[in-house]
């Protein structure tokens, strides 16, 4: 794989991509590299003045104004009217980005009573797919961003509210983002399964300086001498969000991607670099683990998937 950059995408004139998160970060930049390059880009984000800084940001520089859609992945209702918007103001999607996050959160819970992370980073993102799959054209792509995080532990599909285990930020935060590649992966087989023209990829952005990173609890919580340190070690290891956007820029445009691949960086440890196929966990790749968090992701959000 050659080292690919954000001026290799191809023309995204006529593809219709939304994208969560976008008004920081990686969604951001993702969100400003396809309106360059000619995409309708809809922005979903939580915050409507933070998403009206972004447009604002992104069509100075775009071939084609991109859009707002109001977001909250950690309120089932909020996502189900986004979707409704979505099906309303679009001919259908192109792509989805399921970029928006949080991470290493004190314990919290969403709107509809689920522990913040696995309902925000997995639950809220699930229930947003299955909503928009009905309006994905041909040939579209799913990419769901997950995280180098994904190695740290397992995941209790009977817990994953954390309800009978104790509670860590970071152990929640990893749960999470393996959760995320398990969908992508089922997604990828369900979509097969049924003969069905969808394209389910994941990617990571190594380590990469966002606003995600910056304002984790477990940074936050640590006493100001030690941030500094942290900080500084952080920008030495670290990538720009630029860079750590091209996995999920590659996924979404790239010629020769398949449905369950995973990209990351190609540098050591995966930590920075151009995008090339990355490495899955083992318990990433277990198919009845996926099939359990499938069904109970349905039963959770009350969302039945179009395919199972």
């Amino acid at each position: 794989m050659t080292r690919w950059t954000a001026a290799d995408i191809p023309d995204q004139t006529g593809r219709t991509v939304l994208i969560t998160g976008a008004n920081s970060g990686l969604g951001h930049r993702s969100a400003r590299a396809l309106a360059e390059r000619g995409a309708r880009v809809l922005i979903a984000c939580r915050n409507a003045e933070k998403g009206r800084a972004a447009l604002t940001e992104i069509a100075r520089t775009a071939t084609a104004q991109p859009e707002l859609v109001e977001l909250d992945l950690a309120d089932l209702a909020s996502i189900r009217k986004a979707a409704e918007q979505v099906r309303e103001r679009t001919g259908g999607l192109d792509a989805l980005m399921n970029n928006a996050g949080v991470m290493a959160t004190p314990r919290r819970s969403t709107q509809d009573g689920f522990e913040l992370q696995i309902g925000t980073n997995h639950l809220g993102h699930a229930a947003l797919t299955w909503l928009l799959l009905p309006t994905m054209r041909p040939g579209a792509r799913v990419v769901t961003v997950s995280s180098l995080a994904h190695h740290g532990g397992g995941l209790d599909v009977d817990d994953l509210h954390f309800t009978r285990r104790r509670y860590h930020p970071v152990r929640a935060y990893s749960q999470s983002k393996l959760a995320n590649l398990l969908f992508a992966l089922e997604l990828d087989r369900a979509a097969k399964r049924a003969d069905h023209d969808l394209i389910s990829v994941a990617a990571h952005p190594g380590m990469a300086t966002t606003e995600l990173t910056r304002n984790s609890s477990q940074l936050r919580s640590m006493p100001t001498p030690v941030t500094g340190v942290v900080s500084i070690a952080t920008r030495l290891v670290t990538q720009p969000a630029e860079q750590g956007a091209l996995p999920q820029l590659f996924a979404a445009t790239a010629r020769g991607v398949r449905g369950g691949d995973y990209f990351g960086p190609s540098g050591v440890g995966e930590v920075r670099g151009h995008p090339t196929r990355a490495r899955l966990s083992k318990a990433a790749q277990d198919p009845r683990t996926a099939q359990l968090l499938w069904q109970v992701t349905a039963e959770h959000t009350g969302i039945a998937p179009p395919w199972s």
